[in-house]
């Protein structure tokens, strides 16, 4: 077997996926690594909606301030 053709699991669901179609996460806090996962890509898809979901304002009317500091990295 290729390197290219090297499975592992995926963390959430563990079915093996392909490295070329897993996606990691990885949680960084003041540039310090707390989490990383390896997704497969529906997963990953899921983890997205999760993220979007939980970082929307539970209020519609409230004010979200812009402070040029937050910086989100997908790769």
């Amino acid at each position: 077997m290729t390197d290219a053709e090297e499975t592992e699991p995926c963390d959430d669901c563990r079915d093996p996926v392909s490295d070329a179609l897993a996606r990691t996460i990885r949680l960084t806090v003041d540039r310090s690594q707390i989490d990383s996962q390896r997704l497969c890509p529906e997963c990953f898809a899921d983890w997205i909606d999760r993220y979007e979901t939980e970082m929307q304002p539970e209020d519609e009317g409230r004010e979200v301030i812009d402070d040029g500091e937050s910086e989100i990295i997908v790769d």
